[in-house]
């Protein structure tokens, strides 16, 4: 019974995708699937290269070895994981070059608004969101004393680590609250990375 609500489900899913793909390739235009590897907030604090409050200040549209990128330029207002200096950061898709692309489930940043960015620096020096739109936090100040940072359940196809279909979840919390969450994170990672640095200083 599960396993046929499953399969329905990601039928549902998958005709959803192929209409908008045919609608997009009779308006000329490339699509390019996305099968997401399910993330949780440990993860992707553990993993990311850099974590930040920042406010978008504009953007641009680039050719990177023959994919379409829109660079979201950004203010960076807290720093929340240190690393490297960012000063933007590249959601695949956009029209650049001739070309134009659209990447399913990549975000789109506002100019003006305020985000909390878990971001993955690659050895080309181009900075991407962890996991697309689940390293994305808006954050909406609907009161003065703590506003919200929120990130809406993606769409897109998702697999968890053991590459079963899953159903990603809305996620919203007081930022003091996200904040408190990344920082308790990065202390059990350091925590849990101190005896392996023993050990190899040990072994010198």
């Amino acid at each position: 019974m599960v396993l046929a609500v499953l399969l329905q489900a990601m039928a549902k899913q998958l005709m959803r995708f192929v209409a908008i793909s045919v609608f997009l390739a009779c308006a000329g235009i490339p699509v390019q699937a996305t099968i997401l590897q399910q993330l949780t907030l440990d993860d992707m604090v553990r993993k990311s290269t850099s974590i930040v409050r920042a406010r978008v200040t504009g953007s641009t549209e680039v050719v990177r070895s023959g994919d379409v990128f829109t660079l979201y330029k950004l203010e960076t207002l807290e720093t929340l994981k240190s690393g490297v200096m960012v000063r933007e950061v590249a959601v695949p898709g956009g029209v650049a070059g001739g070309m134009r692309q659209v990447v399913a489930g990549a975000p789109t940043l506002r100019a003006g608004r305020e985000y909390v960015l878990f971001l993955w620096t690659g050895r080309s020096g181009l900075t991407q969101l962890m996991g697309m739109s689940q390293g994305l936090f808006s954050v909406e100040r609907t009161t003065i004393i703590d506003p919200r940072a929120s990130r809406a359940a993606s769409g897109e196809q998702m697999l968890d680590a053991a590459g079963r279909a899953v159903r990603d979840e809305t996620l919203s919390m007081p930022l003091t609250e996200l904040k408190a969450k990344v920082s308790k994170a990065l202390t059990v990672a350091m925590m849990a990375g101190a005896p392996a640095a023993q050990a190899r200083r040990a072994g010198k």
